[in-house]
């Protein structure tokens, strides 16, 4: 899902959290919505960590590009492509974030809830479109990438 999609649906969510409880307040719904978009940042990090190159129209052109071609594959070979690891978008990001809720600072909570909205939001395109559920879990994830064929080098 592109980044302007999450941020629609993370603005409208957060307001909607912040009408049914007021008490979270403004900022609480900020970081909710703002976590549900910038959850992204791996993507950019696992650009510039592949490409060694920091432009960030250069990141999302790159993305762009490699999604086109990887949505013109069949299912099952879409199986068989690598598209990258991404450190927080799994399950253990949320544990963690949860964790640092109950024993650091209750703003781990909003971030909680903007990864989860993001992730939820993710989940379709990926089982529909993908065939495959990458995202839930990180480590899931980077053991199944042994042996894919990178994105990059696809026809």
């Amino acid at each position: 899902m592109l980044p302007q999609t999450h941020a629609v649906i993370g603005i409208f969510f957060a307001a909607a959290v912040f009408l049914l409880f007021p008490s979270i307040g403004i900022l609480g719904a900020a970081i909710i919505f703002l976590s549900s978009v910038l959850i992204d940042v791996d993507h950019y990090i696992y650009y510039v960590f592949k490409k060694k190159d920091f432009s960030l129209f250069r990141a999302y052109h790159w993305y762009r590009k490699n999604s086109k071609k990887h949505c013109s594959k069949p299912k099952k070979e879409k199986k068989k492509i690598h598209f990258g690891t991404f450190f927080l978008h799994g399950i253990e990001i949320l544990i963690i974030l949860f964790i640092l809720g109950n024993f650091v600072s209750s703003i781990f909570y909003f971030i909680l809830i903007g990864f989860t909205l993001h992730l939820i939001c993710d989940l379709p395109v990926e089982i529909i479109f993908d065939n495959r559920f990458d995202k839930l879990s990180v480590i899931y994830a980077y053991l199944r990438s042994k042996g894919l064929t990178f994105v990059d080098d696809l026809d």
